[in-house]
Parts: C-alpha cells; sequence; structure tokens
C-alpha cells in the first residue's frame, strides 16, 4: 500500500484531502475515457481511490465505480452549497487515500456566459490542482495556444500539468508537450493514443452506462495498461498530495433530522430502465434509519413486501417500454401502493413510467403505469437541460407548500403541463408548473438534490414511518 498520500487531520479544523480534477478544453475530449483510466491503474497500484464527477451527471459516475471498485459522488457547484460540496467530499474520502474528480464539459463553462456551476466553480471550492485533458487529434503546437489560455483566464484555477488524448504518435505527443510546456510552463503528464475502440460508446442521454456495457473489461483492461505506461503516475500522486488542506468534516453534512426509531422500508426502482440515483441519497436514507430494498419495474410482477414508500427515479424507460406496458402486475401493485395512502415519488423517467402513454420516436404508442393523467412523447430535436429551482405548490411527502429545492433537467422528451389542480411546483423565476401531485404521489421531471436539503428526504421517510405505524394500530 502506498504511504505518501493520507486524509489525515492537520489541527484547527483542517484535513489533508489528496486529490486532483480532470479538467476538458470542452465536451468529447475523452474526459471519462482518461478518467477511468486513471482510477483503474491507480487501484491496480494498490491506491484506494475515490471517485468524484462534477455536476449533475448520473451515467459517468456508473463507470467511475466499475473502475474504481467503489461508488463514485456528484460535486455541484450549482446544487450544492459550499458546506455540502466539502461534506460530500469527505463522505467520499471515507477509507479512501486519494480523490479523482471528473469535471463536466469544458473548463469553464457554467451557467450562459458565466462561470457559475462549472468545473472551475467547482476547482476553487475544493482548490484541487487541475490536471486539463485536450484531444490533439490534428493538432500540435496550437494546443500550447489553448493551454495557454486556460491558464490565464480569469478567474481562474490551479493548473498542475495537461493530458493529451488521441495523439498520432509518440512523435506527435512529445512535439506537443515540448510546444505546451515553452508556452505556459506545465509538464504534460501522460497522452492516450488515437484509438476509436478506447472510447465509450454514447446515446442520446450521453454515455452508455456500466450495466450496459458502456466499459467492457476488456477496453478497461486496456485502458488501465496504457496509463500505466504512458503516465507520469508518480507526479500525479505528489500532485495530489500537495493540494491544500481543507476545511474538516463538520455536523453540517449530516441530516438534519433525527433518525426514525422503527423500520422503515423504500422500494427504489434499480434495473435496466431506472437506475439514476445519487450514492448520497442512499447514504442519507440510510442515516435516517431507512432500509433501502431493490426491485426491477420490469421483471418484477410487484413491490417488494412490506415496503412503505416508492422511489422510482430516472433512467432510460423510452427503450424499455414494451416491457412496462407487459408489466400488468407491476401495474396492479403500484396502484394498490397508493391507493392506501403510502408515498410515492418519481423522477424524469419515472414520471414518465408513471404516465397514461409514452410515445416512442418510432411513433408507437405503449401503455405506461396510469397512475398519472400524462402523455409523454420522445423526440429527436428537443433536449431539455438545465437547472431548476422549484417552489411546492401543496404539502406532499417531500416538501411543504412554499417550500424551495434545487435540482436539473436532463430528457429527450416532451409533455404537456400539468393542470394547475394537481401541479407539484412552480419553476422559478418564470412560474411554470411543473410536475404531478396526485394522491400520495409527487412525480416530476425534475431531479432533485438532497444532498443540499436533506429535510425533504426526512419528511419523506416520516411520512412512511405513519402509514407503517397506521397500518400497525389497523392490524392490532
Amino acid at each position: 500500500m502506498p504511504t505518501n498520500l493520507r486524509w489525515v487531520g492537520t489541527g484547527a479544523g483542517l484535513s489533508n484531502v489528496p486529490r486532483v480534477l480532470l479538467a476538458g478544453t470542452h465536451s468529447s475530449v475523452g474526459k471519462t475515457t482518461v478518467t477511468v483510466g486513471l482510477l483503474s491503474a491507480l487501484r491496480r497500484q494498490g491506491w484506494r481511490v475515490a471517485p468524484f464527477k462534477a455536476g449533475p451527471d448520473y451515467i459517468d459516475p456508473t463507470l467511475h465505480a466499475l473502475a474504481a471498485g467503489r461508488p463514485s459522488r456528484n460535486l455541484d457547484a450549482w446544487l450544492l452549497p459550499e458546506s455540502a460540496l466539502l461534506g460530500v467530499l469527505h463522505r467520499g474520502m471515507r477509507g479512501a487515500d486519494v480523490a479523482v474528480i471528473e469535471g463536466v464539459m469544458g473548463l469553464f463553462d457554467g451557467i450562459g456566459s458565466s462561470q457559475d456551476a462549472s468545473t472551475a466553480a467547482v476547482a476553487r471550492t475544493l482548490d484541487a490542482p487541475v490536471l486539463l485533458v485536450l484531444d490533439v487529434f490534428g493538432m500540435s503546437t496550437t494546443a500550447a495556444a489553448v493551454v495557454l489560455g486556460c491558464q490565464r483566464l480569469q478567474p481562474g484555477v490551479r493548473l498542475a500539468g495537461v493530458i493529451l488524448n488521441r495523439v498520432g504518435s509518440d512523435a506527435h505527443a512529445d512535439s506537443t508537450a515540448a510546444a505546451i510546456h515553452d508556452a505556459t510552463g506545465l509538464p504534460t503528464l501522460g497522452s492516450l493514443p488515437h484509438d476509436p475502440s478506447l472510447a465509450v460508446p454514447e446515446r442520446h442521454l450521453g454515455l452508455v452506462p456500466a450495466g450496459e456495457n458502456g466499459l467492457s473489461p476488456s477496453t478497461l483492461e486496456r485502458l488501465t495498461d496504457l496509463v500505466l505506461r504512458r503516465f507520469d503516475l508518480q507526479a500525479i500522486h505528489a500532485i495530489a498530495a500537495f493540494a491544500t488542506p481543507l476545511p474538516a468534516p463538520v455536523e453540517a453534512e449530516r441530516p438534519v433530522a433525527a433518525r426514525i426509531d422503527q423500520p422503515v422500508r423504500i422500494g427504489v426502482a434499480q434495473d435496466r430502465a431506472f437506475g439514476f440515483y445519487y450514492v448520497d441519497t442512499f447514504d442519507l436514507l440510510a442515516d435516517l434509519g431507512a432500509e433501502v430494498v431493490s426491485f426491477s419495474a420490469l421483471d418484477d410482477m410487484s413491490l417488494p413486501a412490506d415496503v412503505d414508500a416508492v422511489y422510482l427515479g430516472g433512467g432510460f424507460p423510452e427503450l424499455y417500454a414494451r416491457e412496462i406496458a407487459a408489466n400488468i402486475g407491476m401495474r396492479q401493485s403500484l396502484e394498490q401502493h397508493v391507493a392506501r395512502g403510502a408515498p410515492l415519488y418519481a423522477e424524469c423517467g419515472g414520471l414518465m413510467a408513471l404516465g397514461q402513454t409514452l410515445v416512442t420516436l418510432d411513433g408507437e404508442r405503449l401503455a405506461g403505469f396510469g397512475l398519472l393523467p400524462l402523455v409523454s412523447r420522445m423526440t429527436r430535436d428537443r433536449l431539455t437541460i438545465g437547472y431548476r429551482e422549484v417552489e411546492a405548490l401543496r404539502p406532499t411527502a417531500l416538501l411543504d407548500r412554499g417550500e424551495r429545492m434545487r435540482g436539473h433537467e436532463f430528457h429527450w422528451s416532451t409533455a404537456d403541463p400539468p393542470q394547475a389542480g394537481m401541479a407539484a411546483y412552480r419553476l422559478l423565476p418564470d412560474g411554470a408548473l411543473e410536475g404531478y401531485c396526485v394522491g400520495s404521489i409527487v412525480a416530476s421531471y425534475v431531479h432533485l438534490s438532497f444532498a443540499a436539503s436533506p429535510a425533504p428526504l426526512a419528511r419523506f421517510v416520516r411520512a412512511a414511518a405513519q402509514i407503517r405505524e397506521s397500518q400497525t394500530i389497523r392490524a392490532s
């Protein structure tokens, strides 16, 4: 086990958190390919590596987890206030030697023309040294100008080195690295060859998740070997080790509610169609005393026994709409669940699945679970993406009326807005209606961030506990 990196207290409320952040000049430069290769290579060397993803992405963390052998967590500078961002980092570093953080989009790309919610914003909040990943296919000395611009743009970050992707030859890598060093003084710490077989396959919502063989074992093995041969891992170790100390963990990173003192079972759909969840949400549920019970909304004919609430997350219901339409048993089980007043929370793909109808890209109309008066339609030309702040219009199992939360949307489907009498939220600042509140169901296209606001999750667990308690009283 390497010994020169340690996550330890330094006194005065600080702790050493060895860390490095991999950023790109733009999307699709190969950040994820480089990140999973580095995670796997460090793991093979004996490091306990904690992976993280800047931004709200659900798919890249599945690839990180495969490479690192432990869950990857999201660090989002818009969804999470600084204290919560640090809390997520510290939770993810438990039992780890070093943090490897993958950026989102280009280094400075944020909301509009600002750097808000950018990789740079995360890097500054965490004072993380940045390794800049460049796709240099068809480029050499011009790469130096790109790096120099990133080095000088203000407000800036601590650029510590460069990784070159898709180099044509060793000579190409050497000449590009020399030009970058001459212009900026920065070292090139590794390179990967131009080889399409190393790229992670993509589809309409981004990369293909690990659970669907988005990164095959043979590709990961080859990528690991390349990183071990072509990267200066000793220099990367040193950059991570000398990252400045951060504020030590505080109570604020824990839920702001007491644990439930009775058994509570939360059924969570986790299968091919539904898998978009944050690890920190599951940690918070456990901290609150809830037991997470996984089930498949595609393959299981009913909900698990004795679940007190259901969480139907996002994913790819459009790819499995036939299975959803055919699962009459699950539809009936969900109907029975809400008929007894038990909470059901759904996000994005979960919302689509609860609707009456899902229209595929081919125009085929397939039945959903039928619990909401909703028709969702897949499109090829209308991507809905962005951060959202919602205000609850009525009391639910998550929020009281007037309470606000932050989240994000990312989907290629459309649906008519809800009627005012059943809308769950008002979007801020424009006031548009969003989501559904029907009986005990709360469902929306917006993915909420519970790491930033644990109280609504505690409210959800309490609502589930009340259902269990009421059933116990009736049974007695």
